[in-house]
């Protein structure tokens, strides 16, 4: 019987508990992980463990943005891969990449770096002075990683093209989702009728979801365009609609700006953000900036949900995952969006592709990733 893989993945933010998508995606990741390999995680010290259920990990690591204090964590975490033998260290991001380069120099165990999306340029798009900076880092940690797990296909197309990585370096593994298959109109009109119910609507109007982190600059651009740019044009079709707007991290000025306008329903961070996919009629994504795979796409379809988003926003989904359920809408084009938005047929007929669900589960995810740890 062939031993399992024994691996150290180091994660440098809060990930425990996961409320965010690119939270989720980390924790669902070594959740499933850790039942097919001898997994140690070691996290920055603001996680709480009591939510990494079943998964051996430590958290006494500095948060990235005091990184570098890790040094004193070395010898520490290089006993832990001598004590058990560890073949492979994952380091989620590049932030912490040097620390993983590092410990493969002293131990030999091979470096394996997770890439959400192209930091550099995100750090662009928030208008860091020192974006160039992290560029030159984040491509000589790239190019010195045995191997590269993307999220994305557009992102490991784009460092083949840009940075040379060899494509037998680079691995594809989806964003996960927990939902088997795609709930159905009978299943999702108890929820649309809660929607409806709890915030004293008319019954025939639609029902239109924005989801994100509300501190983050796509995001909060994102917010911009649906004040400045959907709503007065929205208005002047003049048919009844709402848009509900989930996340968390809202600060007091964005908070105070939505609530200014009765057209939108900030319900904030909810619990249960399933009810708002299945009770809502369709995902709006007017986000025109940052890189990646946008989760909340990925989410909305796991539930069955029409989208409407600009290009921009929708890199990194291939068509085949979204049958008919994906609309594209080309990039500030305000005018095409919103007459989609009211031209939408209630209820949809369409259903997201059973291929979706298959290559989506984390459970197939994981055995990927397996199979590139042996190639």
């Amino acid at each position: 019987m062939n031993q399992k893989p024994s691996i150290l993945a180091l994660v440098s933010y809060r990930v425990f508990p996961a409320q965010m998508g690119g939270q989720k995606c980390i924790a669902a990741f070594y959740q499933e992980l850790q039942t097919l390999v001898q997994l140690k995680l070691v996290v920055s010290s603001d996680n709480d463990l009591t939510f990494a259920e079943g998964i051996n990990c430590s958290n006494y690591l500095y948060n990235h943005w005091k990184g570098i204090y890790n040094l004193r964590y070395f010898w520490r975490l290089k006993k832990t891969i001598d004590t058990h033998q560890i073949k492979h260290i994952i380091i989620e991001h590049s932030y912490f990449g040097w620390l993983g380069w590092l410990l493969r120099l002293f131990t030999k165990a091979e470096l394996i770096l997770r890439v959400h999306n192209i930091e550099a340029y995100r750090f662009r798009d928030m208008h860091r002075k020192w974006w160039p900076v992290y560029y030159f880092y984040e491509r000589l940690i790239c190019k010195s990683a045995n191997k590269i797990w993307f999220t994305s296909p557009n992102d490991a197309a784009w460092m083949q093209a840009a940075w040379k990585i060899p494509k037998h370096q680079c691995c594809v593994l989806n964003y996960g989702v927990d939902v088997a298959s795609a709930a159905g109109f009978i299943e999702k009109q108890p929820f649309r009728n809660k929607l409806i119910n709890q915030y004293q609507l008319n019954a025939q109007t639609r029902l239109f979801l924005f989801n994100g982190t509300l501190d983050y600059i796509p995001n909060t651009d994102a917010l911009r365009i649906i004040i400045t740019e959907l709503l007065p044009r929205l208005d002047k079709l003049q048919k009844g609609f709402r848009i509900f707007i989930c996340g968390n991290r809202i600060t007091d000025q964005w908070k105070k700006e939505l609530e200014r306008h009765p057209q939108i329903i900030l319900a904030g961070f909810v619990p249960d953000i399933s009810v708002y996919y299945k009770g809502t009629d369709c995902f709006i994504n007017p986000v025109t900036l940052g890189g990646g795979v946008k989760t909340k796409l990925v989410e909305a379809l796991a539930y069955n949900q029409d989208i409407i988003s600009v290009v921009s926003g929708a890199k990194g989904i291939e068509a085949a995952f979204c049958g008919e359920k994906l609309q594209l809408i080309e990039d500030y084009d305000w005018d095409a969006f919103t007459n989609t938005m009211m031209q939408l047929e209630l209820p949809s007929k369409n259903v997201t592709p059973s291929a979706f669900y298959q290559d989506f589960n984390w459970k197939h995810i994981v055995d990927k990733a397996i199979l590139s740890l042996q190639a």
